[in-house]
């Protein structure tokens, strides 16, 4: 009965140990950014979101975008026009003033999940 104990004792503190791990904040230091901006953005839904944009010293850039209630972290990638940021299936794409949010499992011509996104300004 002791053994048994002593076992469920040793995995719920190793599971509390990773849980303190995964919950620790993420720092890449090894990215240097040179520039930070958030913007907010109206969409043609009426919703309203607020993006967070890093440029890095090595030309990388990053956008925090807020989708279905999680705030992802997107990488921007190759685009004919305006800059494409990638996370997971998830793209959001900017243009100028305006933004697109798009989901790349729905198919190549389906319409964005948020459309005619643009800057408030003020």
């Amino acid at each position: 009965m002791k053994n048994g104990l002593f076992v469920i004792s040793g995995v719920l503190g190793v599971s509390l140990l990773c849980n303190a791990a995964l919950a620790a904040p993420l720092r890449l230091t090894e990215i240097q950014t040179k520039t930070r901006q958030t913007s907010k953005y109206t969409c043609a839904t009426g919703k309203i979101r607020q993006v967070t944009y890093w440029n890095a010293a090595n030309g990388q850039s990053f956008a925090l975008v807020p989708v279905k209630g999680q705030q992802l972290l997107f990488v921007n990638t190759i685009a004919a026009s305006g800059v494409r940021y990638q996370a997971g299936s998830y793209i959001w794409w900017t243009k100028g003033p305006r933004a697109d949010l798009y989901d790349a499992t729905a198919g190549e011509n389906t319409p964005p999940i948020l459309a005619d996104c643009v800057t408030i300004v003020g």
